[in-house]
């Protein structure tokens, strides 16, 4: 057995915000594949979910491959706005072609904002769906310190559970 942890931290879009592609005011916040219409969007190359890239990352720091970036560079094209679940099921396949099996993995998401209760269990459920086993999500707020308490953008930290696939 393996176990591996990640961590993500993207800050809030501010609307002077532009990159190459152009300004960034159109996003929506997505965590856990949820999307949270009424709250200002995460800044990032993708969907910025970074409770998925958290997962992600544990996932694959346990099969010991790298972590996200090194498999969906921020500098291609490809992956600009894509949908996070997307790159968490395609790391638990890179996971799995490498002879490890998905144990499960826990996730605490640090905000202040949005509250999380009311979308936890569909957080859960699409995780828990992209990566092909249980993925537990669970919240704390900073209680107003430093960046992530001023409301300045959102972290997660994760870990991850693998086991060998063919365990002889």
């Amino acid at each position: 057995m393996r176990i591996g942890i990640g961590v993500d931290v993207h800050r809030f879009v501010d609307d002077a915000i532009t990159t190459g592609a152009g300004t960034e005011t159109n996003r929506v916040l997505v965590l856990g594949g949820v999307p949270f219409p009424q709250e200002k969007a995460l800044r990032g190359h993708s969907d910025a979910d970074a409770v998925a890239h958290a997962v992600s990352d544990a996932l694959l720091g346990a099969a010991g491959l790298g972590d996200l970036g090194s498999h969906f560079p921020d500098t291609d094209p490809r992956w600009r706005g894509v949908d996070s679940l997307l790159l968490l099921s395609q790391c638990a396949q890179i996971a799995a072609r490498a002879g490890w099996r998905f144990v499960n993995a826990d996730c605490t998401v640090v905000a202040e904002r949005p509250k999380m209760a009311p979308m936890r269990e569909e957080m859960i459920t699409r995780l828990t769906n992209a990566v092909g086993g249980p993925v537990h999500v669970k919240a704390t707020r900073p209680e107003g310190l430093g960046s992530l308490g001023r409301v300045e953008g959102i972290g997660c930290i994760a870990v991850a559970l693998l086991e060998r696939a063919d365990p002889s």
